[in-house]
Formats: C-alpha cells, structure tokens, sequence
C-alpha cells in the first residue's frame, strides 16, 4: 500500500503546483474538507486521502474569534506532527501562522481526535532539515515556498496535557 500512496504522491506533487491547481484548491478544496468534515464528524478529511492531514483549531491574532483550518501535516517521527505556512505559494503568510504566533497553545483534530498542542516556531536552524522531513511525504513541497518569495513558517506542534 505504501508504494502505491507513494506513486500516487509522486504524480499528483507536480500538478498540485500548476497555476491552475493552485487558484482551485485555495477557492474549492477548502469548502469541500469543511463539508466533508461536517458530515462525518470531522473523522475524515479529503486530503487525507493523499497525506496526512489534521484540523487546526486556534484563536485568531486580531479577532480573539476561533479559527479552524484544515492542514497537511508531516509526522516528525517523535510523536508532533510539522506544519508548514506555505498559503499555496501566495505573497501572503496564511493567517493561521499569525494566529500560531499570537497564540501558540492550540488543538488539532486528526481522524476525529480532538487533542491539545504547542506550537513552536521551527528556528532557521532546523529549516533544512525539516523541510526534508516534509519532502520525503511530498515531493518537492518546498518549491511553494520558493515560488512564493517569502519564507514559509513552519511549526511544530507538540500535543499537550490540559
């Protein structure tokens, strides 16, 4: 199973960076995963067809409101899982990021779990090394960012007791 979610990977990474794919996933893709999540619960995701994907739920950093996004994340093999502000290659830092900074205690939804986390921001450091991690799940995801001509925040999210 495995090999085949690897090929599949590896054909739909270079067509999830077209111009075109990008326009219709940041309009369509983010209706159809909170409908689909509404549905069943938030026990299934769309894309988690394809990769691993979680549900972040954060306050926003201006609103003080709740906010929720659906995410592709890429387990760090240690038990936290990394997310990467990549908005689609757009100028723009996706607003979760901010929200992230503003308020780094948050939750995640995986397969229906609701759970506790910590986001740290990942230092300039590890950036390399973590986009790695992320390329070995999606090939050549890092040319988001470089198509975006900013640099992407990534974070790790460390589930928490509360």
């Amino acid at each position: 199973m495995s090999r085949l979610v690897d090929a599949f990977r590896a054909a739909v990474a270079p067509i999830s960076r077209t111009r075109w794919f990008r326009r219709f996933a940041t309009t369509v893709l983010p209706r159809i995963e909170r409908f689909v999540s509404r549905i069943t619960g938030g026990r299934l995701q769309l894309t988690a067809v394809v990769v691993p994907s979680l549900v972040l739920h954060t306050i926003g950093a201006r609103s003080g409101e709740p906010r929720d996004a659906p995410l592709m994340y890429t387990p760090d093999g240690s038990g936290r899982a990394i997310v990467a502000g990549t908005n689609w290659a757009g100028a723009k830092h996706p607003a979760w990021t901010a929200n992230l900074l503003a308020h780094p205690d948050a939750e995640i939804t995986v397969r229906g779990r609701r759970m506790a986390v910590h986001a740290t921001l990942i230092p300039d450091a590890e950036r390399d090394a973590t986009w790695a991690i992320m390329e070995a799940q999606w090939p050549d995801y890092r040319e988001y960012e470089r198509d975006s001509g900013r640099t992407a925040r990534l974070f790790r999210l460390q589930p928490v007791r509360r």
